[in-house]
């Protein structure tokens, strides 16, 4: 199972969900990440073995060219902000966080909704 790290800009009904399920949840504010720059935080989110989910366009970017140059990450679980409600969010990652291992997430980006 994924455990996730969740990205500061992303809605707290999103994690609350996620934990009601029993998924392992960790957000950038509670690790003390709000003023990292998106590269950290991508490598903190790896150092935690957890997988990043952002709704940001910047990571998507971020992640691409690790993939091109073989820099290692935990994985990129992305969804646009107005792609889906928080409730379809919630079931997309729970979905994603059962099914996938870390080794299937490693150097890998998943786009949400699932569909």
């Amino acid at each position: 199972m994924l455990r996730l790290y969740m990205d500061v800009h992303i809605k707290a009904g999103i994690t609350a969900g996620l934990r009601r399920r029993g998924i392992d949840v960790v957000t950038a504010q509670e690790d003390g990440g709000t003023r990292l720059e998106d590269v950290v935080l991508l490598d903190r989110a790896t150092g935690l073995q957890r997988v990043l989910f952002s709704q940001d366009d910047d990571f998507l970017a971020i992640a691409r060219e690790r993939q091109a140059t073989g820099v290692f990450f935990a994985g990129l679980i992305y969804g646009h902000q107005l792609a889906a409600t928080v409730g379809k969010y919630v079931l997309d990652l729970e979905v994603v966080c059962q099914v996938l291992d870390p080794e299937d997430m490693a150097n890998r980006i998943e786009y949400l909704p699932l569909g």
